[in-house]
């Protein structure tokens, strides 16, 4: 068996392919995050009639990606996982997601390697001698009782190493996440996570109730969690978001974490190395 070498596995490499979709390479592993390829002008559908026109076009097509090891779905929204991933994606891919989005990806779907994490469950993988570890993360999508309406949703924490050695790489991905008292939970067990991907944008459903993070609560995630370095995904593709990048980006530099704030355009690369 190949040995990862430790070099490799203390960066990350993320492809932003649009909306909360991103490939993200590791060592020898290759992921693939909330696959979205509708294009422009085509609707999201997210339940209970509720429908968003996308306004940008995805980086990639689905027919362009490379070999994957996995995919990592926070959820089961149409932005998140669209018709064209449910149809056009290798069906023996291991999905690693909610259990509610796994019993529909196995039934509905026949993606029999869908993985259902509750908060805190890991799933592991191995390949040339490296180790990734998902474990779910809490999220939460919406206040109050408005959360029946939503499907459950995840966070997850991706941790690289050796398979016989220590974790050599921690990323967060929040998933469409509003601030609450479970990311700090989350503070409380992980105090070196090396990059967070944020899903923001102040998705607003009708009557204006906000269902993912604002700038604001970007910005208080990322004071909670205290990441080596953040980058913003999911906040200006579709009709629904409410707060632009520009109000994060000036946000973190007010409370002095500008520095600390990656952007990555839809459609650029870029590595990040251990914290």
């Amino acid at each position: 068996m190949k040995t990862a070498p430790d070099l490799a596995l203390r960066q990350l490499t993320m492809q932003f392919v649009g909306n909360a979709t991103t490939l993200l390479r590791c060592g020898p592993f290759t992921l693939l995050t909330d696959p979205n390829f509708l294009h422009r002008g085509q609707r999201a559908y997210l339940g209970f009639g509720l429908a968003s026109k996308r306004l940008t076009e995805p980086a990639l097509n689905v027919d362009e990606l490379p070999r994957l090891d996995g995919v990592v779905l926070s959820h089961l929204h149409g932005d998140h996982w669209d018709r064209i991933a449910r149809t056009k994606l290798d069906r023996g891919l291991p999905i690693v997601t909610t259990p509610h989005a796994a019993r529909r990806l196995q039934g509905w779907h026949r993606f029999r390697h869908a993985i259902g994490l509750r908060t805190w469950e890991s799933h592991t993988m191995l390949k040339d001698g490296a180790l990734l570890r998902i474990t779910a993360m809490p999220g939460r999508h919406a206040p109050g009782p408005a959360r029946m309406l939503l499907p459950p949703v995840m966070g997850s924490l991706l941790e690289f190493g050796p398979a016989a050695g220590e974790v050599q790489y921690r990323l967060y991905i929040t998933g469409d996440t509003l601030m609450y008292d479970g990311i700090h939970r989350i503070s409380r067990r992980y105090r070196d996570i090396d990059l967070a991907i944020l899903h923001l944008g102040g998705t607003k459903l009708p009557g204006g109730l906000i269902v993912t993070m604002d700038a604001m609560q970007g910005a208080d995630l990322f004071e909670a969690i205290r990441p080596g370095r953040a980058v913003p995904v999911h906040y200006d593709d579709y009709t629904v978001f409410s707060s632009p990048l520009e109000d994060f980006r000036r946000e973190m530099e007010r409370r002095g974490f500008g520095e600390q704030a990656t952007y990555v355009e839809p459609g650029q690369t870029h590595t990040f190395t251990q914290a």
